[in-house]
């Protein structure tokens, strides 16, 4: 999935100075709580070290922020790295043990660093292949947030009943005049994008219905509706919500699962298990509809990702 696929021209030395540059924080700053003497967890974790990486976008911020603040509520002296571009070079800060652990996503684990043409059907099987397979490479997956971060196609929600759509399915069914669609060039020729949703769902579009624009403006042009009804967007983005946008049912499970879950050093996990368990407490609220919301606070509002993570672990009472 190209949102988390941020291609970086440099290879392992810049990668390498990248780390070394941000001194493995995001701000220069310890985390929140990291003397290990904050929140309300305990000390289950005292000795654990290193850094908490991150992919160069909004909603890995976040999530950077939140693993690393609660782990060291627990114990833990924690740094966050959110300065590294380029999702294959965060997961060979993994595999080099530069990095403690981050967020990835089963999707792109599978398909892109695990090198897999098909997707596996279903978010709870697709995420027991890739953690089988990332075993392999010394990398444990923790059980994941139900939070999916996939290709998905919006539409304003008063167009949606109007036209009484609530799934893919529904698409075929329209007259022409309202099949408009905006989309990015690059999805425009993916197998997992719009050549496959057309064969998928039996889409007949004339090619002057579809639009090719950027990502950012995809979202106001949907809103809009002049240029298109439906526009390609990522399901867990914050400006879904913020512009009243109503996401469709992929109900053939045509796009693959981009479930996000914690992976870490398994040597590192076996070493503290109860990693295991505080990230237990964490991860089964974060939905998409709840990352939605904090994604918003950050692309939306323009707050600090820092000062939501820190704002989400008090509100739901992870740390004091």
């Amino acid at each position: 999935m190209k949102k988390h696929l941020v291609p970086l021209a440099s290879g392992a030395l810049a990668l390498s100075l990248a780390l070394a540059a941000c001194g493995g924080s995001s701000g220069g700053a310890p985390a929140a709580g990291a003397s290990g003497d904050g929140g309300g967890g305990g000390s289950e974790l005292e000795g654990l070290t290193g850094t908490i990486g991150s992919k160069d976008f909004s909603e890995q911020y976040v999530l950077a922020w939140l693993t690393t603040d609660l782990l060291n509520a627990h114990g833990a002296k924690l740094e966050a790295n959110t300065k590294l571009v380029g999702s294959a070079n965060v997961r060979q800060a993994l595999e080099n043990k530069q990095f403690l652990g981050y967020w990835e996503y089963t999707g792109t684990s599978w398909v892109t660093y695990n090198k897999n043409t098909t997707p596996v059907k279903g978010a709870p099987a697709q995420f027991e292949a890739v953690k089988k397979a990332d075993a392999a490479k010394g990398i444990a997956w923790l059980d994941p947030a139900p939070l999916n971060n996939t290709y998905a196609f919006a539409i304003r929600s008063d167009k949606a009943t109007q036209l009484g759509v609530t799934t893919l399915s529904d698409l075929a069914k329209l007259p022409d005049t309202e099949k408009t669609f905006c989309i990015e060039s690059e999805f425009s020729t993916r197998d997992d994008g719009w050549p496959g949703l057309k064969k998928a769902y039996n889409l007949n579009v004339p090619d002057s219905n579809v639009k090719m624009l950027d990502t950012g403006i995809i979202y106001t042009a949907t809103k809009k509706g002049e240029d298109c009804n439906f526009g390609e967007v990522f399901q867990t983005d914050g400006r879904i919500p913020a512009m009243g946008l109503t996401v469709l049912k992929d109900d053939k499970q045509f796009f693959p699962v981009y479930q996000g879950g914690f992976t870490v050093q398994a040597a590192v996990l076996s070493k503290y298990p109860k990693i295991a368990d505080v990230m237990a407490l964490l991860s089964p609220k974060l939905t998409t509809e709840q990352m939605q919301k904090l994604n918003a606070k950050v692309d939306v509002d323009g707050d600090d990702p820092q000062d939501v993570a820190t704002e989400f672990l008090k509100q739901t009472g992870l740390v004091k």
